[in-house]
């Protein structure tokens, strides 16, 4: 019987290049704001900035894992590589999420 899926289609040259830096990028920047954000920051810690805190840590934990799946093999078919990508988009949004909190519990703008 024949498999009804699509046939495999490879993803351009350097598309999945740019993404494995893209993702390092993303993730010097995350490493980064955490040490900040655990080691050098004053003040008293919130809940909100704990909360923030692990936004982050769930923002690094995706980023790691987008680019665990960049750098298999199977990712140079184009579905992996979109589900890679969505992985990654997730992680940015998580991030960003993290950013938005912390700012707002530096300000104290939020409080649980």
């Amino acid at each position: 019987m024949a498999d009804s899926s699509k046939p495999r289609v490879p993803i351009p040259a350097g598309f999945r290049q740019g993404m494995i830096s893209a993702i390092s990028v993303i993730l010097g920047f995350s490493l980064l704001l955490l040490r900040y954000f655990s080691f050098e920051v004053s003040g008293e810690v919130t809940r909100a900035a704990v909360v923030a805190w692990f936004a982050l840590l769930i923002a690094l934990l995706l980023e790691f894992y987008a680019l665990w799946r960049s750098l298999q093999i199977e990712d140079d078919d184009e579905r992996e590589y979109r589900t890679t990508l969505r992985w990654f988009l997730t992680s940015i949004f998580a991030l960003l999420g993290s950013l938005v909190l912390a700012g707002l519990a530096a300000a104290n703008l939020v409080g649980f």
